[in-house]
């Protein structure tokens, strides 16, 4: 960690969270060296719109690997729960995360205060008539022998109520993230690649509103040399370390 100079006078703080942060509550992450892609390219596919609505093999596959997802029985670690600690120690936080795992929630983060880009794992949408049910329900179907469970409603294609490739973020959500972007003091980009847009562009809005950027992360990132700080320690012990010192400024 190099000069903590970017903690002084920070009231305000957004959060931008990528896979990285929930590896340590054994979620994988997709583009890391043991990432979910880098081992099985093929599984890329599964998260692809077009390919999903086409292919009823690729959907029964799909479910199956929503049954064993490991962030059913992933708990917080470390870093959402010191997240929670910034908040509630009078620092506003906003937490935009490209996760579709809940963690933050759980970890104590109330959920009008975090932006879910990429939606949640936790629920399912009509790709037809876009009702919108409970995953918990679509999943005990599968369980009882429903290899592509169809929407009750319309005998629709269902899908979990997640931004696939070749979906659009939701407008009203990307809009909340640039405003938290645009009116905070710090942002901190945390266990992002930076190369999935619109998102990683926020670090860039923060930017050029007057916030300073700290970006924590194993590898380097497109936006680097915008940040006051790059941290490269791991990620559990980055952001309790950072949050004492944000805590400390106050």
């Amino acid at each position: 960690m190099g000069s903590d100079s970017w903690a002084s006078a920070v009231s305000r703080v957004a959060v931008l969270t990528g896979a990285g942060i929930s590896t340590d509550s054994g979620v994988p992450d997709f583009r890391g060296p043991d990432g979910i892609w880098t081992r099985d390219p093929e599984a890329e596919k599964l998260a692809t719109f077009r390919h999903y609505v086409s292919d009823p093999a690729l959907r029964r596959r799909s479910w199956q690997n929503r049954l064993a997802h490991p962030a059913w029985t992933a708990r917080p670690n470390a870093a959402h729960l010191a997240l929670v600690r910034l908040a509630n120690g009078g620092v506003d936080t906003r937490v935009i995360t490209q996760n579709i795992d809940g963690l933050h929630q759980r970890a104590g983060t109330p959920p009008d205060r975090v932006m879910e880009l990429h939606g949640t794992m936790y629920g399912v949408v009509c790709v037809s008539c876009g009702d919108r049910t409970e995953m918990a329900a679509a999943l005990e179907r599968v369980r009882a022998g429903e290899e592509d469970p169809a929407c009750a409603r319309c005998g629709g294609i269902l899908k979990s109520a997640t931004v696939m490739f070749g979906q659009s973020l939701d407008p009203a959500v990307f809009e909340r993230a640039a405003a938290a972007a645009q009116s905070c003091d710090l942002f901190l980009a945390v266990g992002s690649t930076l190369t999935v847009e619109p998102a990683a562009s926020l670090c860039l809005l923060a930017f050029r509103s007057g916030a300073r950027l700290v970006i924590v992360n194993r590898d380097p990132t497109p936006y680097d040399r915008l940040a006051a700080d790059t941290i490269r320690v791991p990620i559990g012990e980055a952001i309790p370390a950072l949050v004492d010192t944000l805590l400390t400024a106050q």
